[in-house]
């Protein structure tokens, strides 16, 4: 079994990986900045704390087999972005050989091949705009990391979060860069099949230095 490191486990994807891995028997360690509402239990390690946090991250990594970002891209309450965790992760992920998973956005996907981004679109809501635009810009980032650093991120589908949490079905499609649409023309996952998605490229990596996307 593999231990991970999941920043932003009190989130909703976030909840969901930690969720699916414990349930498969992976070692857990579980970092938040408001850490109450987690509670050890066999296989998980609670720890309060950021991923802004060099400390902190380089400690945790120590010994681990997957650092797992499922923060917001936007500024957090202390203000830090994602985008300027990327290169301590990287560091920690080449000097550790630790692989990275990042959950992603769906914006940056193109909406067909060779078209525009699905926030590029003119529908695409002005208040989800800062969050898409920055994973978009966290996306780039790793795409831009050398050679020697693992990584892998995973844009879900259009309509994912609390807001439609779906059901476990164990079933999902697997896409690159381009929006994933059923036959009705909806893109989405619930949290529990993204999870599942999720962990099944950290078991059997098929996805190394790329994003992909999965929905129904």
């Amino acid at each position: 079994m593999a231990k991970l490191v999941v920043f932003g486990a009190t989130g909703y994807a976030g909840g969901k990986i930690v969720e699916e891995a414990l349930r498969r028997g992976h070692e857990v360690v579980a970092v938040a900045r408001h850490a109450d509402s987690l509670a050890p239990r066999d296989g998980l390690t609670v720890r309060a704390g950021s991923i802004h946090d060099d400390a902190l991250l380089a400690e945790v990594a120590t010994g681990a087999d997957v650092l797992i970002s499922a923060i917001p891209a936007r500024p957090m309450e202390d203000g830090g972005r994602l985008l300027e965790a990327v290169p301590a992760l990287a560091k920690a992920a080449q000097d550790l050989r630790v692989r990275i998973g990042v959950v992603g956005g769906a914006g940056s996907l193109r909406v067909s091949e060779g078209g525009p981004r699905v926030i590029d679109n003119p529908e695409f809501p002005a208040e989800y705009k800062p969050e898409a635009s920055s994973h978009a810009e966290v996306l780039d980032a790793f795409r831009e990391l050398p050679e020697g650093v693992d990584w892998f991120y995973v844009s879900p589908a259009a309509q994912f979060g609390a807001y439609v949490p779906g059901e476990r079905t164990g079933k999902y499609r697997v896409g690159g860069d381009v929006l994933l649409v059923d036959d009705q023309g909806v893109s989405t996952i619930s949290g529990d099949d993204y999870a599942i998605a999720f962990l099944d490229e950290i078991e059997q990596p098929a996805h190394r230095r790329r994003r992909f996307t999965v929905a129904y």
